[in-house]
């Protein structure tokens, strides 16, 4: 029997054949079309109950299909899913637009909404009405009111937009796999650490070659381009990166992006939007363009006077080092300070400031250790505990299970890890749900299962998994996200979770990076790997002195991308530019370094392609403004304070969606929040400047 047909505890992924996605998704589709027709066939008048409510309830099979296939699809693909994903999109669309688009559901939500007089209506709940009013402006948003024939336009735009999501994806794993930089010659690793050149001799072994293969996977790719002496091979590995998806080959990406912006600006015209952007923004706390640029804006007034101090200082660090003097430089001169220069001269830096670099840390950020520290983290502020589950198959034997339980003991949350990198996985890191939260009609808590999956160091041949403090940062944000997962306590699954606004989505993750350079923390499982010494006191101090180094930089790429997706989203007539120059001028105002001919950052820019964020990159510095405010409130009363913990928990984290969010906040915050914390936290401002 097909197992997906079987009830289980554990997804059973030793018994899950390839060929077993398909039928078991076409059976979930006949259900679910079934689950509809009762609905909307109901002989008695609509009700929350039977139409709103039962609504919720239908399409469990398929939902159990599909978040196991697109998480592996993303996190160890194979080209039979490759492939089936390219059949089974424009399937699972249409499916999903004959439910959207049906005009007699529609009605019957439609009904239960506009009746707020009725007894039906006073009996509802905050969740109750908050699920209504989702599920009916749901309907709106995805057509239901346009006339037949624009409905007919709207199932074509989302099937078509589903392929190209899918295959811009495709096309970036692919880039990233098939590019690889074979060294020979040992004089050629001048420079880099012991990790990156044990990381590339087992790349190489794994390969069947000789020698040393670096990669642009995140482990390989970024200590390359920050200790490598050789400039040449630096630019090499620079342009190989930020030209994927750009060549003369099946993976280009070019003519895919105006495909995808212009049929996202054409489903918002249909729907009676301007632009895109008007579209998205309207379920976001943002609610507007205008108010996003203004963050974005007031971001690059605050920040640009000292992100250009940063890079001129790298910059200056350079020309001095190689005894050039700029002035005398042609424009076109190789000598000229580059892109591929920064990372290598801005560690340069900070070592010569604070005495302190990425590989100095490792020894300390041991896996296991890292792993004890994070979940530990979550002790001491919530009380719950993780404990190895082996008993739970996993889809690669990488991955890692683990039971949550509660304060009280219960059962809260199956926790599955994926931290390494592989040809089979997308590159970044991310959190989803195999499975996620919501209550029976009986009461039963039905239990999340969550998921995090990353791109970190892995071990070699002779030392175990040794981290940077980036990718413990990396490790606390996904972490973050989980914890929105694992607390959900809603009613409906639609409202559990991550299920809120995108621009509210990343304020438990990246409150969680905060604790990343806390003494506190660092003290609580830092320790050398293989004397078991505590990390010195004194290297905590230079990792906290140097937390603000290039903090204006890093904040003026973000913005640049944000910028980037906002000018893409913000059209009000057909894209028909030329991406490398619409890209160039998009974020001019925010770009702080060199701009290198040839190079895209939007063909491999899924976030806002093929990721779900279209006009919304911004959402991570809107959703910092809310994390450093945030975290303000624990600095008042103690970074492991358990009330406001509980607080954060009770009010955020286990509401999901069932609230507004600025509500949520609030609630747990005591006001709304503002810019200062986080020009205070990012040293920007003083609080006497305010």
């Amino acid at each position: 029997m097909n197992p997906f047909f079987t009830t289980y505890q554990y997804i059973p992924f030793d018994k899950i054949a390839e060929t077993d996605y398909e039928p078991a998704m076409l059976k979930g589709i006949e259900e679910e079309d079934k689950e509809i027709a009762a609905i909307v066939n109901n002989p008695a008048p609509p009700t929350f109950e039977n139409t709103v409510e039962a609504l919720e309830q239908t399409g469990r099979l398929l939902g159990k299909v599909t978040e196991v296939f697109f998480n592996l699809l993303s996190a160890e693909t194979t080209d039979f899913l490759d492939e089936l994903a390219q059949k089974m999109s424009p399937i699972l669309t249409e499916h999903s637009n004959n439910i959207t688009l049906n005009e007699g559901l529609f009605q019957r939500v439609k009904a239960v909404y506009d009746d707020h007089a009725s007894d039906d209506f006073a009996r509802l709940n905050t969740e109750q009405k908050q699920l209504l009013t989702k599920s009916y402006e749901g309907f709106v948003r995805n057509g239901a009111n346009l006339p037949a024939d624009k409905k007919e336009q709207l199932r074509k735009i989302s099937a078509e937009l589903g392929v190209l999501s899918l295959q811009f994806s495709q096309n970036k794993l692919k880039e990233t796999n098939d590019f690889t930089l074979h060294i020979t010659d040992e004089a050629d690793l001048e420079g880099l650490p012991e990790s990156a050149i044990d990381l590339a001799r087992q790349t190489a072994k794994e390969k069947g070659l000789k020698g040393y293969v670096f990669t642009l996977q995140a482990p390989s790719y970024s200590p390359f381009l920050t200790y490598s002496t050789r400039r040449h091979l630096r630019r090499q590995m620079f342009m190989a990166y930020n030209t994927m998806c750009t060549h003369t080959n099946a993976n280009n990406n070019v003519d895919i992006v105006g495909k995808i912006v212009n049929l996202h600006r054409e489903m918002a015209q249909l729907l009676g939007f301007s632009t895109y952007a008007d579209y998205a923004l309207a379920h976001r706390m943002a609610k507007t363009s205008e108010n996003v640029y203004h963050l974005l804006n007031s971001l690059i007034e605050a920040y640009m006077p000292k992100a250009k101090a940063e890079v001129k200082e790298v910059e200056d660090l350079y020309y001095q080092q190689n005894g050039i003097d700029p002035s005398t430089l042609a424009d076109d001169d190789e000598r000229r300070f580059m892109p591929w220069d920064f990372a290598y001269y801005a560690n340069k830096l900070k070592e010569s400031k604070f005495n302190i670099n990425s590989e100095m840390l490792r020894p300390y950020f041991e896996l296991s250790n890292v792993k004890k520290g994070v979940f530990g983290l979550a002790t001491k502020l919530y009380g719950i505990t993780f404990r190895k589950n082996t008993e739970a198959p996993v889809y690669h034997p990488d991955v890692e299970v683990f039971d949550v339980l509660d304060r009280d003991g219960s059962f809260l949350a199956l926790f599955y890890c994926d931290f390494h990198p592989r040809a089979s996985k997308k590159s970044g890191a991310w959190m989803t749900s195999f499975k996620e939260q919501w209550i029976e009609k009986d009461g039963t808590n039905s239990r999340p299962q969550v998921s995090i999956v990353m791109n970190l160091s892995k071990p070699t041949d002779t030392k175990p998994a040794l981290l940077t403090l980036g990718e413990v940062e990396t490790f606390l944000h996904e972490f973050g996200h989980s914890l929105h997962g694992m607390f959900a306590n809603t009613t409906y699954k639609s409202l559990s979770g991550t299920n809120v606004y995108w621009d509210f989505v990343e304020l438990p993750s990246q409150f969680m990076e905060n604790y990343s350079i806390e003494k506190d923390f660092l003290n609580t499982f830092a320790c050398h790997y293989e004397t078991g010494e505590p990390i010195p006191q004194e290297l905590i101090d230079r990792i906290t002195a140097s937390r603000n180094f290039n903090v204006a930089y890093a904040c003026m790429r973000q913005v640049s991308f944000g910028l980037l997706d906002m000018a893409f989203y913000t059209l009000t007539d057909a894209f028909t530019a030329d991406v490398f120059e619409f890209e160039r001028q998009a974020w001019q105002k925010a770009q702080v370094l060199p701009e290198v001919d040839g190079t895209c950052m939007t063909v491999q820019f899924s976030h806002i392609m093929a990721g779900g964020y279209s006009a919304g990159y911004y959402s991570y510095k809107w959703a910092e403004v809310l994390d450093a405010d945030a975290l303000s409130l624990f600095k008042q009363r103690g970074i492991f304070d358990q009330a406001t913990a509980q607080s954060f928990r009770d009010n955020i984290l286990s509401r999901g969606g069932t609230e507004h969010p600025m509500t949520l906040y609030k609630r747990f915050r005591g006001q709304e929040p503002t810019i200062d914390a986080l020009l205070q936290r990012n040293g920007i401002t003083t609080p006497e400047k305010q």
